[in-house]
């Protein structure tokens, strides 16, 4: 009984310190405990050039907080592109209606790439410009063709939005795409594969099934991942990762 009792202690030891972030997060701006899919706003957030005015190729990555309780563990992530002299963006993603509804998890959409996730302000992530961003689309378009979990979605572990991102940005070595410790799901390799480049393509990775693993990378900096949650420093921006709170560098500002 009190190795029982001890195995018990641990466990909400480790329980309570993998949901402090996230508890954390509900207390601050970033978190919206009322925002509804109803409700939120999905206008433009006044981040990307203007096609009219904008010929050269563009290629941008975005999150955004997810909705209710939701956000304060994780982001939505997708990835937008406008070829050379095209007068309007296409945004990739996945979401979980689209696969409910139609087995399919990828979509394309139209409009602003930009666009508030129902109340949540996106952040931008990565660009690309010009000829290395018309270079990007064609390896976008090659990946998302052959994106092994086009059928499959499951909100945690992955594969999810962000397990999207982050193997499409593996293929895109020029994005160098840092996601944040709020992408959960990128961690997830699948079934079968327990290692891979870091996302940003400047190091590499080790997960299992998207619940226990570490990242080394130039960009990424080291990263712990448990039950999906990612615990990290990042040496060049002087930051740490942590689940829910996201990254908080001293550089910023």
């Amino acid at each position: 009984m009190a190795t029982l009792a001890l195995h018990l202690r641990r466990l909400v030891l480790l329980l309570a310190f993998l949901l402090a972030g996230p508890a954390l997060a509900t207390m601050t701006d970033d978190v919206s405990l009322d925002r509804t899919w109803q409700t939120g706003s999905r206008g433009s957030a006044g981040l990307a050039p203007d096609p009219a005015t904008t010929p050269e190729a563009i290629v941008q990555v975005y999150g955004a907080r997810t909705v209710r309780w939701r956000g304060a563990f994780a982001v939505h992530t997708w990835i937008s592109v406008k070829p050379r002299g095209a007068d309007s963006y296409t945004t990739h993603e996945v979401t979980g209606w689209r696969f409910w509804h139609s087995g399919q998890a990828v979509r394309q959409r139209g409009g602003p790439p930009d666009r508030y996730w129902f109340g949540a302000k996106p952040e931008l992530y990565a660009e690309l410009r010009g000829p290395e961003a018309a270079t990007a689309i064609d390896q976008i378009n090659a990946a998302i063709a052959g994106y092994a979990f086009a059928r499959e979605y499951k909100t945690w572990p992955g594969p999810n939005s962000n397990t999207f991102t982050a193997t499409i940005a593996r293929q895109v070595p020029a994005l160098n795409l840092d996601l944040p410790p709020t992408a959960v799901g990128k961690d997830y390799l699948g079934p079968r594969e327990f290692l891979a480049p870091a996302p940003s393509g400047t190091g590499y990775q080790v997960s299992l099934f998207g619940l226990l693993g570490g990242l080394v990378a130039v960009e990424e900096g080291l990263e712990i991942n448990i039950l999906g949650l990612t615990f990290g420093v990042d040496p060049l921006d002087l930051a740490v990762k942590l689940p829910g709170l996201g990254r908080m560098s001293a550089l910023s500002g």
